[in-house]
């Protein structure tokens, strides 16, 4: 496999997993498993609710430090550096 297939494979992995993460946290957590949550009680609201209205949200937030985070990383292991191609 080249430099190239790498960087993009390990690019893409990288999406899809923080794409599943978003879509458990959102969809699993916020609609599927909102009655099994709405027991717990997080700051005085029921959980099941919280992940509904805010979790998904927060989770997107972080998500997209992560992955910027783990872009850096990725592009220095590959050397991708936009000056070399010009």
């Amino acid at each position: 496999m080249n430099k190239d297939q790498g960087y993009w494979k390990e690019n893409t992995s990288l999406i899809i997993k923080c794409l599943v993460i978003w879509f458990v946290v959102s969809y699993g957590f916020g609609i599927i498993l909102v009655d099994s949550l709405n027991t717990i009680q997080l700051g005085g609201y029921k959980l099941g609710f919280w992940f509904a209205q805010q979790g998904s949200i927060y989770i997107f937030v972080i998500l997209i430090f992560y992955y910027s985070f783990k872009m850096g990383e990725i592009d220095q292991k590959y050397g991708s550096n936009n000056d070399q191609d010009k």
